[in-house]
This record gives structure tokens, sequence and C-alpha cells, in this order.
């Protein structure tokens, strides 16, 4: 993850392929940890459609590696009201980084 702006992320459920890949993923998580590293990335996604077929199958990826968008997710007041929240922990990563 770069920067330390807000940028617009894809809701969950959005329906992506990658840059180089032939699968689509839907995405199921943002700003997301990576076990046992400090990396943080923009997205978690699982195949599309298959689902979440074993839990510790995760693509883990940022917004720059994004190819394709088939599908956007829902965006609903909730999802508009839980924005901040996402920057808030946008920041927080930032400030640790630099820290």
């Amino acid at each position: 993850m770069k920067g330390g702006c807000m940028k617009e992320y894809l809701p969950l459920g959005s329906v992506i392929t990658l840059k180089n890949g032939s699968k689509r993923l839907m995405i199921v998580g943002r700003l997301q940890n990576q076990i046992g590293s400090n990396d943080i990335y923009d997205y978690a996604a699982v195949l599309w459609p298959e689902g979440l077929v074993d839990s510790k199958h995760f693509y883990l990826f940022n917004h720059e590696d994004l190819d394709k968008l088939y599908y956007i997710g829902l965006q609903d007041m909730e999802e508009f009201q839980f924005r901040p929240v996402l920057e808030s922990k946008l920041n927080e990563t930032v400030h640790k980084k630099k820290a």
C-alpha cells in the first residue's frame, strides 16, 4: 500500500480480475494484514464463483494490481458510513509505518 490519502476502495462483493490474471476474484476484505509480516494490502479476495474454498487461501493485492472490474459490490448508506472507519485505519497504518 502506498501513499496516505484515502483512495476510493471498491465495496465488498466487487468482482475483478488482476493484471496478468485470468480468474475472477470477489473482494471480501479491505486493508488486510498478511499473516507473519507487517505488509498491508488494499484488498483480500476469494475465487469467483467458487468462493472461500479453504480458509488459508485468500488473494491479497493492492488497488494498482486491478485489471478489470466486472461487478461493483453493494453501496448503501451503511457502506458510506463505514468509509471513515477505513480512512482512520489507513491513517493509523501509515503512521505506524513512519514510526
